[in-house]
């Protein structure tokens, strides 16, 4: 079934566009592949990006207040950016104080491993909506299905039943593109964020 794509902020949106249409931060920008482009580009497929916040090495205790829920907080949107049928890099937008603007252009795996994600996610037969979930502290990336429809994008917090899909690179022992539970993915991560146990040494 189709996924059901939130709409971004509107001054996000203007702030890619207004990218888009600057020689210079498209010039300044590290993406060949966007530079190289002839023709219209587009922005598209908005996703918010959420971070996994005081991830603790125990997978029972990867959790919020409560004890339960995973404390995320809304980091920014994410574009694809594309040109005719074929995507050519990515566009983060940030929130400050005066409100959305464009943060950046970007192109390499993570752009591959996402569009991969979505197709997967497009042939499940449940509907969800996408996000993207950062874990910083293993350098991971997941596409985050969430299965509340009504939801607001921006906010919120991983239910137990929605999926996560790891984009590649993975960190080890995780595969990517193999999508988890987060009742299953969360203890996952809090076993490799525990730290070694300390070699005793003689006294």
């Amino acid at each position: 079934m189709p996924l059901q794509v939130p709409p971004a902020p509107a001054p996000a949106l203007r702030s890619v566009l207004a990218a888009l249409s600057s020689p210079t931060a498209v010039r300044d920008a590290r993406t060949p592949a966007l530079q190289s482009v002839q023709g219209p580009l587009t922005p598209e497929l908005p996703l918010p990006v959420h971070v996994l916040d005081h991830v603790t090495p125990s997978g029972g205790r990867t959790s919020g207040p409560d004890g339960r829920t995973p404390r995320t907080r809304l980091a920014g949107w994410r574009f694809l950016i594309r040109s005719g049928e074929r995507t050519v890099a990515a566009a983060d937008t940030m929130l400050t104080a005066d409100g959305w603007t464009f943060s950046r252009f970007f192109e390499g795996p993570y752009l591959t491993a996402t569009e991969r994600a979505l197709r997967q996610a497009d042939s499940l037969t449940t509907t969800y909506q996408p996000r993207l979930l950062s874990v910083p502290e293993l350098y991971m990336l997941t596409l985050w299905l969430h299965g509340d429809m009504s939801a607001d994008a921006a906010t919120g917090s991983p239910d137990p039943a929605d999926i996560l899909v790891p984009l590649a690179p993975a960190p080890p022992g995780i595969a990517a593109h193999r999508p988890h539970r987060v009742a299953e993915l969360l203890p996952m991560i809090g076993l490799r964020l525990t730290p070694p146990p300390l070699l005793r040494t003689p006294a």
